[in-house]
């Protein structure tokens, strides 16, 4: 008994139907991922255009470039914001990676990080809290970062850091230092870790220069002379606006040829009768 083989209309009648039915699982995949991309996207617009907290003797500015591959959002964030015995907490990170997961981790590590700093505002304390948070949450993700707390009752200023790149510190004397205090373990890695802090007062004029490692380093430009680039640009913090500043750091970024996203945070301390004695 012989066989009916399927007509060439029918073969063409089924293939029609298999491809349609994988374009439409293609379109739909296409959309939740074009879904996902706007929500990270619109979280970290949200966090970046918090404002910072303004000071008489503490101005900050802030900068972000965006990832150059893959996606055109990543985990680099910064943030200011009051703290409840009236000192104002600073804070800048960089996420694992840059992508759809890494800026939802970041809305996720800025909102913990806020959350400890109501319980405490020691930097030290506030890095130990939110790593322990963090492991417990056991998200497969880490962040470097350092906390920054000024006291604008005395002029002091205390960080903490997380296997975070060193801040820059220039002084309108001409003295600029990279910041090499001792560190912890980036968040979210170790349960139990212990962040050391450091206190400082700020007298005169100057600037803290805080920044991810888009903008000090690349392929073939190594972090030391990104620094020591960012320390020339730092160097005349006297005349310098925080705002220009921070838009002069993040454009050393290009020099790197990174493909990671980048953030700077510019605090400037010294009030106006300070910055008019120095420009006598």
């Amino acid at each position: 008994m012989s066989r009916r083989r399927p007509s060439p209309a029918s073969d063409a009648g089924e293939l029609l139907d298999t491809l349609a039915q994988l374009s439409g699982q293609i379109l739909d995949r296409i959309k939740f991922q074009q879904a996902r991309v706007e929500l990270a996207a619109a979280l970290q617009r949200h966090v970046l255009r918090a404002e910072l907290p303004v000071l008489p003797s503490l101005q900050a500015a802030g900068r972000y470039a965006p990832a150059r591959a893959g996606l055109d959002i990543g985990g680099d964030w910064y943030d200011g914001f009051r703290m409840a015995d009236d000192s104002v907490g600073f804070v800048i990170g960089d996420v694992q990676g840059h992508d759809v997961e890494a800026a939802a981790f970041m809305g996720q590590v800025r909102t913990c990080l806020r959350a400890v700093a109501i319980a405490t505002t020691d930097p030290a304390e506030i890095l130990r809290r939110t790593n322990d948070l963090l492991v417990a949450m056991d998200l497969e993700l880490f962040v470097t970062c350092s906390f920054l707390r000024y006291d604008p009752a005395t002029g002091e200023l205390a960080d903490a850091r997380a296997g975070h790149v060193p801040a820059v510190w220039a002084r309108a004397d001409g003295r600029c230092d990279i910041i090499l205090n001792d560190g912890g373990l980036p968040l979210g890695i170790r349960a139990g870790e212990r962040y050391p802090s450091t206190r400082r007062l700020l007298t005169g004029v100057g600037a803290f220069v805080l920044l991810t490692d888009g903008v000090v380093e690349g392929p073939s430009y190594p972090i030391e002379e990104g620094l020591k680039r960012v320390a020339d640009l730092a160097g005349d913090v006297c005349r310098t606006d925080p705002d220009e500043l921070a838009a002069e750091v993040i454009k050393v970024a290009d020099l790197t040829g990174h493909s990671d996203d980048a953030a700077v945070l510019v605090l400037r301390h010294g009030g106006l009768q300070e910055q008019r004695r120095g420009e006598v």
